[in-house]
């Protein structure tokens, strides 16, 4: 059960206040399409197909009342508490919120608008009260407490479980004195709201800022990106013009390619100056605001920061660990922008240009470089990425790896809620068993937050019967015209495979209890980032990269460039990171009294020597990963820390007789880092793959820094 609050809490960006949710009357509910479970195929499937937004609040308020009722009912057994009448019972709450969870993510990630904001906002204090009234719970934790005093008697499952939920109720509060539940409580109640209300900036700054160009400004910019910006101007009213939406995956196209530098200027600013505009969607207060609470809250928890708190049940146990490994990394990345820079200016001196080197400069002379250098043009590229091709390529690495095979479902046979979304069948090769279905949401739209995600509408577990797997994948790929394939970049290739790491990781999972389907933040995005390798393998290179006119696979030469310069640009993708992460992590082991987090931002960056030619990859106002949910604030360093871990277990596949198709090592893959998500800790995991820790040297080898 505890692990279903978390999870909620992290896609909705909720937790714990002192209201309790309203009741709704049976007679309101009987009929909400939201509540009932699942019908159809597969073992069920969510009606996205009758998905109405007036249905939302009473179903989660229903859903919410279900739960705490079946709480409830668990405190007043009077049998001693024990494995199955406490922890077990817990596991089987909840039913009717579960199903309720993926239309609200839906509506908040994929399908926003006003009115949904509207209702979220009006959710989120009592979203905040069901999750404090369950930990709060003095009864429920006393049970807790007497399992986990004896949890030497369970076998190694139920043991992780049972350390799991009362580890979590600790964090929560749970043995604090009244006063002190009531002031966290309240703390809690408040960081719902407000992070609700800064996901909200940041998606109006995106929708609001969007910059239209005409047909004499398309200089330098490729016919794929000419098509999509024309169609992104026309569905916003401008036919004939061309649009840059102010997301990542319209930018970085248009500032690595486009000639016009002033255009170039201008996209920028709005992009980095999300949430930064000194408006009504300015997020500075609220960040203020949030980390003050933050601070106060782990305070009364005996911690002297928030980062103390988040990090004591990660991988990397302190602040200090996270740091040293940033820091280790960080001047290694400095030095090589530096590089990056100097390379730069004089192609621009070489041209003639009368320019130094700007933030809005770095992406469009980076490939000017690059094929000055590498005689690497990133378009040309682009070429042999097309994106229906990438996805035959990631099943074709499934197939090979975890041994599943996808299979289109009829269209209209399972229920979608956009016209966009597509549906696979997923099944095991040798035995035919039905595994799951896999989503996909790739194009970007109105409505729908920036970036690359993946979720689960339905997560396996041994407890229930017929837990088939529903999971998905979502991108902002940019949409052509109709009928033209969709290319895109190396960068964005990756992140495709990356995400899809992550659903490959839900249908594998094999665990006994709902709760264990979670995971350790610093270490789940570990098996996402290892399926990137994947892409350069040459089963994907020869069979499914292929020229997007003459259905030609990609040249060996053109192979053998991308791999050469494999490690280019390597300072600026490390830097700009880095500086996320750093400022991350400073902002949460810092006392927020006084913060002014532009000049915080501006000074603590001067100070570790940021270059001045780019920027974070998240500035501050905008960084949602940290001020939208809780999941990733002081754990944005998680993805350096999962990276060491990926370069080290690649080796391990490098090395092996098969390379990285060897079935040997592809079996300890699935059995030890994807299957038993987290069932078992993820030290001992890793050991379990690789028979030692992992090495910090791999990772900057992969870099190209030693």
């Amino acid at each position: 059960m505890f692990k279903k609050l978390t999870l909620a809490a992290a896609c909705i960006g909720l937790m714990a206040c002192q209201q309790a949710p309203q009741k709704e009357a049976l007679s309101d509910i009987a009929s909400n399409p939201l509540l009932q479970p699942y019908a159809g195929p597969y073992n069920g499937v969510p009606a996205f197909n009758a998905m109405n937004v007036v249905d939302l609040a009473p179903a989660l308020r229903y859903g919410m009342q279900q739960t705490l009722d079946e709480i409830d009912a668990i405190v007043a057994n009077p049998a001693p508490a024990n494995f199955d009448n406490t922890i077990l019972a817990m596991e089987k709450t909840g039913k009717a919120l579960d199903r309720v969870y993926p239309y609200y993510g839906i509506w908040l990630s994929n399908m926003s608008t006003p009115e949904v904001r509207k209702i979220a906002g009006e959710l989120a204090p009592e979203l905040s009260a069901f999750s404090s009234k369950i930990t709060a719970n003095k009864g429920l934790f006393d049970r807790v407490a007497a399992v986990y005093a004896q949890r030497d008697s369970l076998n190694a499952e139920q043991r992780r479980l049972v350390e799991l939920t009362y580890q979590n109720f600790i964090s929560a509060g749970a043995q604090l004195d009244e006063a002190q539940k009531a002031r966290y409580a309240a703390i809690n109640q408040r960081l719902a709201e407000v992070r609700t209300q800064f996901a909200n900036n940041v998606l109006a700054d995106e929708e609001g800022y969007v910059t239209f160009f005409d047909e004499n400004q398309l200089s330098g910019l490729p016919d794929s990106y000419i098509k999509s910006a024309a169609a992104a101007a026309t569905a916003r009213g401008q036919e004939g013009r061309y649009a840059v939406t102010n997301t990542r995956s319209s930018m970085d196209p248009f500032l690595r390619y486009s000639d016009e530098r002033e255009l170039r200027k201008v996209v920028w600013n709005n992009y980095y100056n999300r949430g930064d505009n000194g408006d009504d969607k300015d997020n500075n207060a609220l960040i203020v605001e949030t980390l003050k609470l933050r601070h106060e809250r782990s305070q009364l928890l005996g911690y002297n920061n928030f980062a103390e708190w988040q990090l004591a049940d990660r991988m990397a146990k302190t602040p200090e660990r996270a740091m040293d490994l940033m820091m280790k990394v960080w001047p290694a990345a400095i030095a090589r922008v530096d590089e990056e820079v100097a390379d730069m200016q004089a192609l621009a001196d070489s041209r003639g240009d009368g320019i130094t080197i700007a933030p809005w400069d770095y992406r469009y002379y980076a490939e000017k470089v690059r094929l000055a250098k590498y005689d690497l043009d990133s378009n040309e590229v682009k070429n042999y990425l097309q994106l229906d091709k990438l996805r035959e390529a990631m099943f074709y690495v499934a197939g090979r790896l975890f041994n599943f095979n996808f299979t289109p479902v009829e269209e209209g046979s399972v229920p979608v809620f956009h016209p966009d979304v597509k549906v696979w069948q997923v099944t095991d090769k040798s035995s035919g068993e039905l595994v799951g279905l896999w989503y996909l949401d790739p194009f970007a739209r109105q409505g729908k937050r920036s970036g690359a995600w993946a979720t689960s509408y339905r997560s396996f577990n041994q407890i229930e019967p017929n837990q088939t797997v529903l999971s998905s994948n979502n991108s902002n790929f940019i949409k052509g015209a109709d009928g033209e394939p969709v290319l895109v970049s190396w960068d964005d290739a990756e992140t495709f495979f990356h995400e899809f790491g992550h659903a490959l990781h839900s249908l594998s999972s094999k665990v006994t209890y709902p709760t264990l389907n979670g995971g350790v933040r610093d270490y789940t995005e570990f098996q996402s980032q290892l399926l990137e390798r994947w892409l350069l393998t040459d089963e994907v290179i020869n069979n499914y990269l292929t020229h997007v006119d003459t259905g030609e696979p990609i040249p060996a030469e053109l192979v053998a460039k991308i791999k050469n310069a494999a490690t280019f640009n390597e300072g600026f993708k490390t830097t700009e990171y880095l500086a996320s992460a750093i400022i991350d992590m400073k902002l949460h082991t810092m006392d927020p009294e006084g913060l002014d987090p532009d000049a915080f931002e501006r000074d603590t960056l001067k100070a570790i020597g940021m270059p001045e030619e780019l920027v974070m990859r998240h500035r501050t106002p905008h960084f949602s990963h940290i001020f939208s949910g809780e999941s990733y604030a002081a754990g944005y360093y998680g993805y350096i820390w999962a990276e060491v871990l990926t370069s080290d277990a690649a080796e391990a596949f490098a090395e092996a007789p098969g390379g990285f198709y060897d079935d040997e090592v592809a079996k300890r893959l699935v059995d030890y880092l994807f299957s038993v998500r987290n069932a078992l800790d993820p030290a001992d995991a890793y050991r379990k793959f690789r028979g030692r820790d992992a090495k910090v040297e791999a990772l900057m080898r992969d870099r190209g820094f030693l």
